[in-house]
């Protein structure tokens, strides 16, 4: 029998109607996703007054009823199959029943002892180093997405590069230490804030020069930048699994034999491609990951599981956990995963990661990747023939780059307000080797073929306008 909940201007709810309405509420939305406006009109968002704290709640009813009339229409169809922006993935049906059976049981996933829970997170990641062709010998952990993955990886290395010069940098700090430089091609912004985060500074990111045409590290010039300079720490080269703009990747393998030769660290920052080794006919573009020694992902990405989630992978667990170690004498100090990230208090976050791998394995996943690169390379071949616009770059896996044939901000920004006004899409502006462009990203598990042709549609029209 469900309790009735006795908490102050609770006294007189009851959970089981609570769970219902919400079940129905959810249902009906993410039955209408696919029909709603992809985003939500600018001069909504900005009319919209919010009401004040009330003295007396309201109850969860009332919230709950308010809502929905009011800021449900206003949200996102972020969830659905045409939301192209950010390469954002929707949740598939597993994933949705892991996340919310995750709030129900509201595990705090810190230590080993008290719960399945951290044995579920565990066994997870081994699951995702299965799917990607990792080595065993990289631990992993279970973040709040790819940024903060970033963070930890960076960390991480910060502490073996300078521990390679005599510094205890988690125990003396930065003080007099010398810099540390990362070498990176094209990163993603989230590197830039990682280092900002760590204390390294953003000018600590080197640029090196890219593979003519494209947003890869070209490894001669990183061979040759590493025997030019000379540095008083390793350095730590950032290499991508995926690039934001146009999905291309780093060559692994040759990045990383660059890197052992002149002793630096590789990471790979691998938000979204990772999953290219899901697919046999796009595994090749993760060729050389087993000899990185960190690497970054998001969950919320191609695995198509809630916001927020991400992991974090390294083979260099004792240095990771150097930097992340809680001292306290009711912590503990054993292999517990609190002494992996930023966080003490850890959402159970791999439920809906575990229960959506279990549910689809290995072939699904296959499958996925494989459907969303075809969307791409589709939706870039209409481009491509287009009077309207063009394709700036190669479809390398799910994303495309295109422009206006028209080289004005104002004309790429008039496109993107089009497509949103229209609510049949959502993209996201960018720029692209100087060029003001678009980016569309394929990810969501329930994207057609159908949804292709509408989102052409939509291109058409805005183009000709």
């Amino acid at each position: 029998m469900c309790r009735w909940l006795h908490v102050g201007g609770m006294t007189g709810e009851r959970l089981d109607e609570i769970l219902s309405a919400v079940r129905d509420g959810a249902q009906a939305f993410l039955k209408t996703v696919a029909e709603r406006p992809v985003a939500a009109p600018r001069e909504a968002l900005r009319a919209v007054s919010f009401p004040a704290l009330p003295d007396q709640g309201w109850g969860t009813t009332r919230a709950l009823d308010y809502f929905r009339a009011n800021l449900e229409p206003l949200l996102s169809g972020s969830a659905g199959p045409r939301y192209l922006g950010f390469v954002t993935g929707g949740s598939t049906p597993a994933a949705l029943a892991g996340d919310w059976l995750a709030a129900a049981y509201d595990q705090n996933v810190s230590s080993d002892g008290d719960s399945i829970a951290t044995g579920v997170e565990r066994h997870t990641l081994a699951m995702l180093r299965a799917l990607f062709g990792v080595p065993d010998s990289f631990e992993g952990a279970f973040v709040s997405g790819a940024t903060q993955a970033n963070v930890v990886a960076l960390a991480t290395a910060r502490q073996w590069a300078y521990a390679r010069i005599g510094i205890d940098v988690s125990e003396a700090g930065l003080t007099g230490a010398p810099p540390i430089a990362v070498l990176a091609g094209a990163p993603h912004a989230s590197i830039d804030k990682a280092v900002s985060i760590l204390g390294m500074g953003r000018r600590c990111i080197e640029r090196i020069s890219l593979v003519e045409g494209r947003a890869v590290i070209d490894p001669a010039a990183l061979d040759a930048h590493l025997k030019a300079r000379a540095y008083a720490a390793p350095c730590i080269v950032s290499a991508s699994a995926g690039e934001v703009n146009t999905g291309d990747f780093d060559d692994l393998r040759a990045v990383a034999e660059v890197a052992r030769r002149h002793g630096a660290w590789l990471h790979v920052d691998g938000a979204f491609g990772l999953f290219a080794a899901a697919d046999p006919a796009y595994a090749h573009l993760v060729d050389g990951l087993e000899l990185a020694d960190s690497i970054a992902s998001d969950a919320h990405k191609w695995l198509n599981v809630p916001y927020d989630s991400g992991f974090v992978f390294t083979r260099h667990l004792t240095d990771q956990e150097r930097v992340f170690r809680a001292a306290g004498a009711y912590l503990g100090a054993g292999p517990d995963l609190l002494h992996r990230t930023p966080e003490n208090s850890r959402r159970f976050r791999a439920l809906p990661a575990w229960m959506t791998l279990m549910a689809y394995g290995r072939e699904g996943y296959r499958e996925l990747v494989h459907r969303c690169c075809e969307h791409a390379r589709r939706l870039g071949e209409h481009l491509r023939a287009s009077g309207s616009f063009e394709l700036l770059a190669d479809v390398h896996l799910n994303i495309v780059c295109f422009a206006p044939r028209s080289r004005e901000v104002r004309d790429r920004d008039r496109v993107l307000e089009a497509i949103h006004a229209g609510g049949r899409a959502f993209f996201t502006p960018t720029l692209y080797a100087g060029r003001p462009a678009i980016r569309a990203a394929f990810s969501n598990w329930s994207t057609t073929a159908d949804d292709i042709a509408i989102v052409a549609r939509a291109l058409d029209e805005a183009g000709a306008l």
